[in-house]
């Protein structure tokens, strides 16, 4: 079965067809005198996973907030579908088609898997129209039940819909957690840290489920990961960062030739 990703009509959906996707050039980010990202160039296009890996304190959750508009660069350029959002912010790149998920899960505990769901798709509606906020007409109903019972398939959630999120464990909280995003209609993921808590099985189901947003969507996902055998299994390229520089790109099969990547960031793993 083939499901939906639904985008805003109008000039934001059609920014969105756009098959560039994420691109970030000489972005720096500095903060006081230390400088976090030093002048990295990268894209991530639609249709593809793209993981960024690097060790503790490269400038990986960085370079997202300062792509999703958390942070403003100190110079460099951030563009969307075409479109330059340097100086835009967090609410103008969703509308475009820019989703995130974060390191840290911030899920409602007291809602049900369902109405945490809905709340992804909910949220853009509500961004994109500030009214929406006060009046809930009927089609934008129907357009949340989709996408919510869409991002509930697609995720295996269908059984534990009616669960409080709070009662979960920790691989099916962060399997709501990317529902909840996916439930938005985004065209390019960023998501930070996803298989955190989770373990072999669950990994591996992620895996599967990223594979099939990308296949059957034609999203764009940028993957900040430290279970190596994750990024190697569903990224068609691989950025690593040190010290806020980009150090090696390539594809995974180059990654695992590197001996530089291999001994600072890989070891065993990559085998």
């Amino acid at each position: 079965m083939t499901h939906r990703v639904d985008t805003e009509h109008g000039a934001d959906a059609a920014a969105a067809a756009d098959t560039s996707g994420l691109r970030a050039t000489e972005l720096t980010v500095r903060f006081g005198g230390n400088t976090a990202v030093s002048g990295i160039s990268f894209t991530a296009p639609r249709g593809r996973v793209t993981g960024l890996i690097g060790p503790n304190g490269a400038g990986k959750t960085t370079t997202f907030n300062a792509c999703s508009g958390l942070l403003a660069p100190s110079a460099g350029r951030v563009a969307l579908f075409g479109e330059d959002v340097t100086a835009r912010g967090p609410a103008r790149r969703a509308r475009l088609g820019l989703g995130r998920t974060f390191q840290r899960m911030e899920l409602f505990d007291t809602l049900t898997v369902e109405e945490n769901v809905a709340l992804g798709r909910e949220a853009r509606l509500a961004g994109s129209h500030p009214l929406r906020q006060v009046v809930n007409p009927p089609a934008q109903r129907k357009a949340v039940r989709a996408a919510t019972e869409d991002a509930l398939e697609l995720c295996m959630l269908g059984q534990q819909r009616r669960a409080i999120a709070g009662s979960l464990s920790t691989g099916q909280r962060r399997l709501v957690d990317l529902a909840r995003v996916l439930a938005g209609g985004f065209s390019v993921l960023l998501l930070d840290e996803p298989s955190s808590g989770l373990d072999t099985a669950e990994t591996r189901r992620f895996g599967e489920i990223i594979g099939r947003v990308v296949a059957e969507h034609g999203s764009g996902v940028l993957l900040v990961e430290h279970d190596m055998a994750l990024v190697m299994d569903i990224c068609e390229h691989i950025h690593v960062l040190d010290f806020g520089e980009l150090v090696f790109a390539g594809t995974p099969s180059e990654v695992r030739s590197s001996e530089t990547v291999r001994a600072a960031y890989l070891g065993s793993e990559a085998g």
